[in-house]
């Protein structure tokens, strides 16, 4: 493909964008995205007294984003970066038992080692106060998860088979990729072949690894019970595991030669590892609490239940069965009760479910978004949220407070944000909804303002109350931003969920344009300066949008797609579209509803531009380039921007900051520069 330029009309807005920033550096640009850390995996030491926790940020001189060890303790003195190494990165922070060391995931190379590109993740051990690391595992393909045994000695790691038999050289060339898969691709591992995750044992003082699980499934999610005496994971079994979503827990000895055993039975996923929660043992190693789904049949419409097993006996119970989403399950050192985040209507809080009676106490409250927590075995609790002006800040869980433990990003207080609202209205057919209003830094009551559509992904997704970098751009330069929850979306149960089920673009488009209705009734948007746009499904439905209606005046799809025929086997979701649209030969009604946007994009008057990943496997490039082939066509004006390299999610700084000034430059020519319209 031959190289996208610019026009010089895109060069313009785009130094005018640079100059504004230059000249008021207290509103949020596009430059500041990569000025954002991000805080995640935070772990509380066995005695209470200390967390450990990743801090993600964006390396510019290498161009990459990095992640580091920090340490602060829970009376939050002592804040200090552990690990610091420019050239890797290190996650998934674990305390030893006795609290005198941290193991860690890293892609480090030891002292010595030859530069190589394709250094795998391995387990690393480091002092609890810092200190020089020692890598514990040398697996051939990596690790991609581990669990430290309570007493601190071994380790239970997930890892591939090796891609080449142990002792031969590394050939120059890859070798063919062959595969009888239903499953051939993953936007994660690539391409799926005969190799599977299996479950290993590591003495932590050899580094001597032993493979106690085997088969054509993969297991993942380890977790070391507190007696020491089985190991969780969770699996898909049976005769093609690819074509179904029925995970299940298993539990295993730790030892070799030990055979496992099925924990649950439910026909539906049992704790399916896209929610990223591992199974939760209780203090006394009786029971398991994790999360399950719908049946198979629901893919990821079904809200996520709290599910609590006992493990003697395999009996299943749903402690709390309310219709929202679950996640995170921790217990309370007593065991009475299971500290847990749940999701309501664009908000996220850390709750607490007691047991047996089901009672839920909300923890936090307000407009926030919590995405992690941890309790330590004497009770103490941390919670890791932010809100519209705050990423994600660590904070410890007291009577009637939260106290702040770490920000890592105060330097936005010198920033003038936008404030965000919520918004009640109704769609077209009466169906109750709720909208967030992001208005322009600056705001004057009573002026109308071009005004971004933002489309969120999933379908099953929502927008919260949580820090959106684009929106704190977008307000910056002028621009109001909306963003509706329509039908599919998630924080409101099952019935609005599902009301999409293989009818995408229908429904959802009538709730975003009631959406915006409402909005140039209020006097905030302008009708005749409007933009639209999302990524991943977000995407797939701005092309329904625009192609169902003409009023926008610019849009910006990225990641996604107008024809479902071209991504069935071409991206990682056919079993999903068997379960949900069928099979295109057998219902191509289904296929033809999916496909809206490019069967009839003779209906699209709106200046598009499309954006994908290289590496996209799970909404692939194919998807942008047959919309922008389709408008080109039509000599509607249209751009395709393809970043070389990325996955669904784009990760490389200059790529990020990139995209943002893009989309600035292109909102900026039709809905700001002489009014210009299609």
């Amino acid at each position: 493909m031959k190289r996208i330029l610019w026009p010089s009309l895109l060069l313009v807005a785009l130094y005018c964008i640079s100059g504004a920033a230059q000249a008021d550096d207290t509103r949020f640009n596009a430059a500041d995205i990569n000025r954002v850390a991000d805080i995640g995996e935070p772990v509380l030491s066995p005695d209470g007294n200390a967390i450990v926790y990743t801090v993600s940020t964006a390396n510019l001189e290498r161009d990459e984003p990095q992640s580091d060890l920090w340490r602060v303790r829970y009376d939050g003195s002592g804040r200090v970066q552990l690990t610091h190494t420019p050239d890797s990165s290190e996650s998934h922070p674990q305390w030893s038992g006795d609290g005198k060391f941290i193991a860690f995931l890293a892609d480090r190379k030891l002292d010595g080692e030859a530069s190589d590109d394709d250094t795998k993740t391995q387990v690393w051990v480091m002092p609890a106060d810092g200190g020089e690391a020692r890598r514990v595992t040398n697996l051939p393909s990596g690790v991609e998860d581990f669990v430290l045994s309570p007493d601190g000695k071994q380790l239970a790691a997930i890892a591939f088979d090796p891609e080449y038999p142990v002792g031969t050289k590394k050939p120059k060339h890859p070798l063919p990729i062959v595969t009888d898969r239903f499953q051939f691709k993953d936007d994660d591992t690539g391409w799926l072949g005969n190799r599977h995750k299996h479950l290993y044992l590591v003495d932590i003082a050899s580094g001597a690894a032993t493979q106690i699980t085997s088969g054509k499934h993969d297991e993942q999610l380890p977790a070391w019970s507190p007696d020491g005496k089985l190991i969780a994971y969770v699996t898909k079994r049976g005769a093609d595991p690819d074509r179904h979503l029925n995970y299940d827990i298993y539990v295993i000895a730790p030892r070799a030669g030990a055979k496992e055993r099925q924990l649950t039975t439910f026909p539906g996923s049992d704790l399916d590892p896209y929610w990223g929660t591992r199974p939760a043992w209780s203090p006394d190693s009786s029971r398991i609490a994790y999360l399950q789904s719908g049946e198979d049949k629901w893919i990821y419409y079904a809200p996520w239940q709290l599910a609590i097993i006992d493990v003697a006996s395999g009996k299943a119970t749903l402690p709390a069965p309310i219709d929202r989403c679950f996640t995170k399950p921790r217990w309370s050192p007593d065991g009475r009760s299971i500290y847990v985040l749940i999701e309501q209507a664009e908000v996220t809080h850390l709750s607490r479910v007691e047991l047996p009676s089901g009672k839920i106490t909300e923890l936090t409250h307000g407009d926030r978004f919590d995405s992690d927590l941890d309790v330590s075995p004497n009770g103490h609790l941390i919670v890791l949220g932010g809100d519209n002006t705050h990423p994600p800040r660590l904070s410890a869980v007291e009577p009637e407070k939260l106290r702040l433990l770490d920000d890592q990003n105060a330097w936005l207080a010198g920033k003038k944000l936008a404030t965000t609202e919520t918004l009640h209205l109704q769609s077209a057919d009466g169906t109750a909804l709720d909208a967030l209003l992001t208005k322009p830094v600056g705001y004057v009551s009573g002026r109308r303002y071009p005004t971004i559509v933002r489309v969120h992904g999933g379908p099953v997704y929502q927008f919260s109350h949580e820090f959106m970098p684009d929106w704190q751009v977008y307000a910056a330069q002028g621009y109001a931003v909306l963003a509706v929850n329509p039908r599919g979306s998630s924080g409101r149960g099952f019935a609005f969920s599902k009301a999409i089920y293989a009818d995408w673009g229908n429904k959802d488009t009538q709730d975003v344009l009631a959406g915006v209705d409402h909005v140039v009734t209020l006097g905030v948007a302008d009708p005749a300066r409007l933009g639209i746009g999302g990524w991943s499904y977000g995407a797939i439905l701005t092309d329904e949008i625009i192609a169902r209606d003409t009023r926008f005046k610019a849009a910006i799809a990225g990641a996604g797609s107008g024809n479902m025929y071209g991504m069935y086997g071409d991206d990682e979701y056919a079993r999903e579209y068997e379960l949900e649209l069928g099979t295109p030969w057998a219902n191509r009604d289904a296929y033809d509803r999916a496909s809206y946007p490019f069967l009839h994009a003779d209906r699209i008057k709106t200046p598009t531009m499309f954006q994908c990943g290289e590496r996209d496997f799970n909404v692939p490039c194919i998807g942008a380039e047959q919309m922008y082939q389709a408008l080109r066509s039509l000599g509607v004006p249209t751009e395709l921007v393809m970043y070389p390299g990325q996955h669904h999610g784009l990760t490389v700084p200059s790529y990020l900051r990139d995209r943002m000034e893009r989309n600035l430059a292109w909102y900026d020519r039709y809905l700001k520069i002489g009014g210009a319209t299609p």
